[in-house]
C-alpha cells in the first residue's frame, strides 16, 4: 500500500491525510512546495470577460468563500495572487477544487511543476523523466530535481521542482492514474479535472488540462527538448500494473525510457502551418501595449496568442523581448527558446542568431559565462556579426571553453 510520511518544516510530522475538502462555495490555496500548509491572505479573483467579477481572500484555513454559480461558470477565470508567490490562473469551473500557489523561483534553469485534480481518482501521480533520473513518489530525488509535495488522497499538489535544467538533456512529464494503476480503460483520469501548471521565474508559463472522454490511466502532458524548447504532447494511453506497488518509468513512458542514456523523443503532431486571425490580432495589440511601456498587459496578450496558435513563432519572440525588458530573464530564455525553435522563412537565420544572442547577454549578466559563451557560438554559428564574435573573445578572454 502507498503511503507517505513527510517532516514539513515548521508544520512537523505529516501523514497523508487530507485537510477538508473544499465545498462547492469555497476554493481552498495551498503552498505547491510544502505539504498541506495552508495559504492565508491570498487575493482569489473570479473574472468573466476580461473583468473582474468578485475578489476575496483567503481565511487561516487557505479556504475563499466564492459564489458557487460563479466559480462553476465555464466562462470564468480563477485568478490567484500573493507577494512572493507567482500568480495563478486556471479556467473554471473551480468550486470545490483546491489550488497550490508557487513561490517565486530564482534560478535561470529552474522549472516547477504542479499537478492539481479533484477528489478522484485519490491517487494521481507525476512523473519527470531524464536520462539517468526517474523522479516520483519512489525516488522523490534526481540531479537537481526533487519531488517536493505527494499526495494519495485527492485534490493534490503533486509538486516537482527541477533546480537547474540540463543542456543537451530531454526531460518527458507525465501524470498516472495510480488509484487505477490495473485498468488500462479507466476513464477516472480523464474525469479528474488534473490540471498541470509549470512555472518558471516568477511567472506561470504553461498550464494544461487533462483530455475529456478518453481512456487511460497514464496522460503523458510535454517534453522540454534538448535545446529546452517546450513541446506539447497532451496524449493519454495504458498500461497494466498488477501485484507490484512500483512502476518503472519505460512502463509509464513506452519502450527506451529509463533504460537508455538519452530519454526516447516522443512523436509529435506537426504544428499548424497557419496562424488564426484572433491569434494574429492578439499578437498586434501585445505589440501597441509593449510600444506604450504596459509590459504586464502585452505579456498577457501575447501569451493569450500563443494559447490561440501553439506555433506561432513572432509571438513567443515578442514574449521573450517583454520578458526581457520587464526583469523576468528565467521566463525570457524559455520564450526565446521556443522563437528559435519555430523560427521559419528567409529571416529565420537573422532571428535565431538574434534571439540567441539575448539569451547570451541574460547568461553574462547573470555571471554564467559558460552558458553564454555557448549562446554567443550559437548565434555566430547562424549569422555572420562582429557583435557576435565580440561577444565571444569577451567570453574567451574570461578564460571559458
Amino acid at each position: 500500500m502507498k503511503t507517505t510520511v513527510q517532516l514539513s518544516a515548521g508544520l512537523g510530522l505529516v501523514l497523508g491525510a487530507s485537510l477538508c475538502a473544499a465545498t462547492p462555495s469555497q476554493i481552498q490555496i495551498l503552498s505547491a512546495t510544502v505539504r498541506d500548509q495552508t495559504i492565508e491572505g491570498a487575493t482569489v479573483i473570479l473574472q468573466k470577460n476580461g473583468e473582474q467579477s468578485s475578489a476575496t481572500a483567503t481565511d487561516s484555513k487557505g479556504a475563499a468563500q466564492v459564489g458557487e454559480s460563479i466559480a462553476n461558470d465555464h466562462a470564468v477565470l480563477l485568478i490567484v495572487r500573493k507577494t512572493g508567490y507567482s500568480d495563478l490562473v486556471a479556467k473554471c469551473p473551480c468550486g470545490g477544487l483546491t489550488y497550490a500557489l508557487s513561490p517565486t523561483m530564482q534560478k535561470l534553469d529552474g522549472m516547477r511543476i504542479v499537478l492539481n485534480w479533484g477528489a478522484s481518482p485519490r491517487d494521481l501521480d507525476g512523473h519527470l523523466v531524464f536520462p539517468g533520473n526517474h523522479v516520483w513518489f519512489r525516488k522523490q530525488q534526481g540531479q537537481d530535481a526533487d519531488l517536493d509535495v505527494d499526495h494519495i488522497d485527492g485534490f493534490g499538489p503533486e509538486t516537482i521542482t527541477i533546480s537547474r535544467k540540463h543542456v543537451g538533456e530531454r526531460y518527458t512529464y507525465a501524470v498516472q492514474d495510480y488509484s487505477d494503476k490495473a485498468d488500462p480503460a479507466t476513464t477516472q483520469l480523464s474525469q479528474s479535472d488534473a490540471k498541470v501548471f509549470v512555472y518558471i521565474g516568477q511567472t506561470l508559463i504553461r498550464t494544461y488540462y487533462v483530455p475529456k472522454e478518453r481512456i487511460g490511466n497514464v496522460w503523458t502532458v510535454f517534453t522540454v527538448s534538448e535545446a529546452g524548447e517546450f513541446q506539447d504532447i497532451n496524449s493519454m494511453s495504458g498500461i497494466s500494473v498488477l501485484g507490484a506497488d512500483a512502476v518503472t518509468a519505460e512502463a509509464v513512458f513506452g519502450p527506451g525510457f529509463g533504460s537508455a542514456d538519452r530519454v526516447a523523443s516522443p512523436v509529435l503532431p506537426a504544428p499548424p502551418v497557419d496562424i488564426p486571425a484572433s491569434a494574429h490580432k492578439l499578437n498586434v495589440e501585445g505589440e501597441a501595449a509593449y510600444k506604450a511601456g504596459d509590459y504586464l498587459n502585452a505579456i498577457r496578450l501575447f501569451q493569450a496568442a500563443i494559447d490561440e496558435a501553439s506555433s506561432y513563432g513572432q509571438a513567443y519572440s515578442n514574449l521573450g523581448l517583454v520578458f526581457q525588458k520587464s526583469g523576468r530573464v528565467a521566463e525570457a530564455l524559455w520564450a526565446n527558446r521556443k522563437a528559435i525553435a519555430l523560427a521559419t522563412g528567409p529571416q529565420a537565420s537573422t532571428t535565431r542568431a538574434s534571439t540567441h544572442f539575448n539569451n547570451g547577454r541574460i547568461y553574462e549578466e547573470a555571471g554564467e559565462f559558460g552558458d553564454a559563451l555557448r549562446e554567443y557560438l550559437a548565434a555566430q554559428g547562424e549569422k555572420a556579426n562582429p557583435t557576435y564574435d565580440n561577444a565571444v573573445t569577451r567570453m574567451r578572454a574570461r578564460g571559458v571553453n
